[in-house]
């Protein structure tokens, strides 16, 4: 049986894809064992993502074919706003991380990279460049919470990081943005796989980076 092309995409970019998913960070998480200190440091820089990542899916929207495609980049870009900024600032607070450090600490190397790879992607106007960061961005995030023993955390900071990725609503989302790629990224297939590559790239370091703040 012929692979998908998403399929095809994520065997080419191992063994770095197999590394995020059972990543250190992702195991510690799953087991309790993840420090505050950590878990902070990494939700700060994630937190960092969002602009760049809401014009990506800007960038989604405006050059997509289809007016079934435009409302599904729309009301996920609103989730994004609304329901996951509202994690994050939960999650800040119970963590004791105040604005004034959130705003000072500089973003990691991973962090840089990952937005301006977003940015880059974004500028292309290409939807398939857009696609494949979006693809790894969501696809990768679904496959490593699916991962974590259940039941979840007592603790919201950590229990609801990994709901938030592993949820009805998000796993059809993941499926919506690997057909679309299966659909348009053959006909783009050098620029799929470079923007594809480099986020699973941006991705595994950006895990190894939580535990190095």
């Amino acid at each position: 049986m012929a692979k998908n092309f998403t399929d095809i995409l994520k065997q080419s970019s191992e063994p770095l894809w197999s590394d995020a998913v059972n990543h250190r960070f992702v195991t510690e998480l799953g087991n309790g064992s993840l420090p505050d200190a950590v878990m902070g440091a990494y939700l700060v820089q994630d937190h960092r993502f969002l602009d760049s990542f809401l014009m990506l899916l800007g960038a989604a929207i405006a050059t997509a074919d289809t007016f079934t495609a435009r409302i599904r980049f729309s009301q996920f870009a609103g989730m994004i706003s609304g329901e996951e900024n509202t994690y994050f600032l939960r999650a800040f607070d119970a963590l004791g991380i105040p604005p004034e450090q959130r705003e000072t600490v500089p973003d990691t190397p991973p962090t840089d990279g990952f937005k301006k790879l977003m940015q880059e992607a974004a500028g292309t106007r290409s939807y398939a460049a857009a696609l494949a960061v979006l693809n790894v961005a969501e696809w990768l995030y679904l496959e490593w919470a699916k991962t974590i023993p259940r039941p979840l955390s007592e603790n919201f900071v950590h229990a609801e990081w990994v709901t938030l990725h592993d949820n009805p609503d998000f796993s059809s989302f993941v499926a919506f943005l690997r057909a679309e790629l299966d659909r348009i990224g053959p006909a783009e297939e050098a620029i799929s796989r470079d923007f594809f590559q480099r986020a699973v790239e941006l991705e595994v370091a950006f895990f190894d980076a939580a535990f190095s703040i």
